[in-house]
């Protein structure tokens, strides 16, 4: 396993990930872990911009209706 070092973290940054740490029940260093390794697992913008254009390409040139006026309707009830 690997050591990371992070200098020059604001004081007010540590005591949020002090007290989120302390809601979800985990030492600082876990807390860190967690949300470390939860960003690694997250694919880049780009990457979810590239799966959007694969998803429109497949509904091809489709017409949706104008939603609006059901919407309205649904609020006025």
């Amino acid at each position: 396993m690997a050591t990371v070092t992070i200098r020059n973290l604001d004081d007010e940054v540590v005591e949020r990930l002090r007290a989120r740490a302390r809601l979800n029940d985990r030492s600082l260093e876990a807390e860190l872990r967690q949300a470390l390794s939860q960003l690694a697992a997250t694919p880049p913008a780009a990457d979810r911009l590239a799966a959007a254009r694969r998803i429109k390409a497949l509904a091809g040139e489709a017409e949706f209706a104008d939603s609006t006026p059901l919407i309205r309707e649904d609020r006025e009830r």
